[in-house]
């Protein structure tokens, strides 16, 4: 193999080796921008505010950014319904990914009305990660690596082509969460 030198800062040289395969990769996550939660909240309350159908409803949405929570409340289980709707398509709206939140079921609170608890899925669950390994190994990608970092992935391959490719077939596979891919490193 030849051998070469190439400048580097401060003036200084070192050798690299041109004939070395190059490792390309790129990182999965799935991550909920809390602002934009923050924002479709405050639509949807506006809404619901002046909707005929919740005229003198208690009806109230409320954002906990640092447990990763939002919380409804209506007088009865049909309301509590018709509010998760309007926070669904203002969410939509925002382009906040809906399969990242995770409802709880509606549960009996104070003075008759009804609570539901939904949770906001920062990163990818550990199951979730497990199956996309197993999905590209699945896949007969074999010079294609999946790694699981704590809750993201980083998918690495000496081939860019074999990453778009893998890219690809994450994005047509419903894992439970929504997909973003990022960190492009060369």
């Amino acid at each position: 193999m030849r051998r070469a030198d190439a400048p580097v800062a401060g003036g200084a040289w070192i050798s690299y080796d041109p004939g070395m395969a190059q490792t390309y990769s790129f990182d999965v996550t799935s991550n909920v921008d809390l602002q934009e939660v923050d924002n479709a909240v405050n639509q949807a309350k506006k809404e619901i505010g002046q909707r005929y159908d919740f005229k003198g409803s208690t009806a109230t949405i409320e954002l906990d950014q640092k447990a990763g929570t939002l919380t409804l409340t209506a007088e009865d289980a049909f309301k509590l319904g018709a509010v998760w709707e309007v926070l669904q398509t203002r969410l939509v709206r925002r382009n906040v990914p809906v399969k990242n939140m995770k409802p709880g079921d509606p549960e009996p609170a104070s003075a008759g009305s009804y609570r539901q608890v939904i949770t906001l899925q920062q990163g990818v669950p550990s199951d979730a990660a497990r199956e996309i390994v197993k999905f590209l190994k699945d896949a007969k990608m074999k010079k294609v690596q999946a790694s699981i970092q704590g809750d993201q992935l980083r998918i690495a391959s000496a081939s860019k082509d074999d990453l778009q490719a893998a890219m690809a077939a994450l994005r047509g596979h419903d894992f439970g969460v929504a997909l973003q891919f990022g960190n492009y490193r060369s």
